[in-house]
């Protein structure tokens, strides 16, 4: 039987191999921008109000995604009303 000990330094780079290996699986690449924006992202890149997002919500100009209680816009779309000049 073959025995090999695991220092607390094997155990330090084991962490940060690890935890550089998820930010590169989960991040954005760098210049590429996000596919997807949350409520507040949207807002201030379009200059809107809280009320303003919501009406185009409802009317049907801005389409969303819902997961659990965030709201998400597809960048594609906010890019598409901007060039259509409804806001």
């Amino acid at each position: 039987m073959n025995v090999e000990l695991i220092t607390s330094e094997d155990l330090k780079q084991f962490k940060n191999e690890m935890l550089s290996e998820i930010k590169r699986l989960i991040g954005t690449p760098q210049g590429q921008s996000k596919q997807w924006l949350k409520s507040v992202e949207v807002r201030k890149l379009l200059n809107i109000s809280p009320g303003t997002l919501q009406n185009l919500r409802l009317n049907g100009t801005l389409r969303f995604t819902k997961i659990g209680g965030m709201l998400y816009y597809k960048l594609a779309d906010i890019n598409k009303l901007l060039e259509g000049g409804a806001l």
